[in-house]
């Protein structure tokens, strides 16, 4: 079979902080408080379906075990668990989210088949005034954080950035963070569901209940030292130009804007993703085209080769370094 790019149905997750602003991308979203959309995902908790061409209805983890290295090159799965390295995902943040840290990939606590997490946000919509956690005040020490949990006074560590769209934020594993309300994100992360919590404000879960805390997992991960986290604003110098705007031994994501036609080319030893940030155009390769509007994520195989993308589009790609 030759090789074309793959678009997924999302596989929403309804969350007690989500909303409904990922309606505007005009995914036809089930009833509830929907704070995630999966775009592209090969997990147990969520495993994307194929919507075009010849593989349509076929699960990434199937493309995967039908097509391996063909379609996604040498780089393109975990040493670990053997699955698609990355998710993807839309997030709606209606309300603040938990303050939560992950762990990395040696952690002895890890879930059985699980990775750990570094990810990266890039920032598509934020209100006035909307601001995220980002890491803990300068020389917090363990003790000192386990001191002011236990006096239910966290929140006095925790270090608060105001965010913009256009904003990038890095997030290794160890980072103490939380999402606020009032931004629409774009994440890109390792192919993991494992979030340890600190704090979620003493609120109940959509079950009604209090949600788990994981207190002592989150002090034996937390990088009290400095994770490397880094930030940044991406304004782009150039049309039809890559700004790199997060670099990871896990995955390296760019950022670009189209001027007419932007000729691009997969490289053969990893797949490449693009999620549509702004703009409408058209994806263009050797057998046929597909429409480009904001919330599109396209998976585009490693050994594709070439392809263009046309029109006015601002766009990131994600390949695995």
């Amino acid at each position: 079979m030759k090789p074309y790019p793959l678009q997924f149905q999302p596989e929403f997750k309804e969350r007690v902080w989500g909303g409904r602003n990922l309606e505007r991308y005009g995914f036809a979203m089930p009833e509830g408080q929907i704070g995630e959309a999966w775009t592209i995902g090969d997990h147990p908790n969520g495993t994307t379906k194929v919507m075009n061409g010849e593989l349509a209805g076929q699960g990434l983890d199937a493309v995967r075990e039908n097509y391996g290295k063909e379609f996604f090159g040498v780089k393109g799965f975990s040493e670990k668990t053997g699955r698609f390295p990355l998710l993807i995902k839309l997030l709606d943040c209606q309300d603040d989210l938990s303050v939560q840290v992950h762990p990395n990939d040696d952690y002895d606590n890890l879930p059985a088949g699980e990775l750990g997490k570094t990810e990266m946000w890039y920032v598509l919509d934020a209100k006035p005034g909307a601001k995220i956690i980002y890491g803990l005040n300068p020389g917090v020490t363990r003790e000192e954080l386990a001191a002011k949990i236990a006096q239910n006074r966290i929140t006095d560590s925790l270090y608060e950035v105001p965010v913009a769209a256009g904003d990038t934020f890095y997030i290794p594993a160890g980072t103490v963070h939380a999402l606020c309300s009032g931004v629409l994100v774009a994440e890109i992360q390792q192919n993991s569901d494992t979030t340890y919590r600190l704090y979620d404000y003493n609120r109940l879960g959509l079950d009604g209940k209090p949600r788990d805390l994981h207190v002592e997992d989150s002090l034996n991960v937390i990088a009290y030292e400095g994770s490397g986290a880094t930030r940044m604003t991406t304004e782009l110098p150039a049309r039809n130009e890559w700004l790199c705007i997060a670099r990871s031994p896990y995955f390296t994501v760019e950022k670009g804007e189209t001027e007419g036609s932007w000729e691009l080319a997969s490289g053969g030893d990893s797949f490449v993703i693009h999620i549509i940030c702004e703009g409408s155009g058209t994806l263009r390769w050797e057998d046929g085209e597909l429409a480009a509007k904001p919330g599109d994520c396209f998976l585009i195989p490693a050994n594709l080769g070439a392809y263009s993308f046309e029109g006015s589009l601002t766009m990131l790609r994600s390949l695995i370094p």
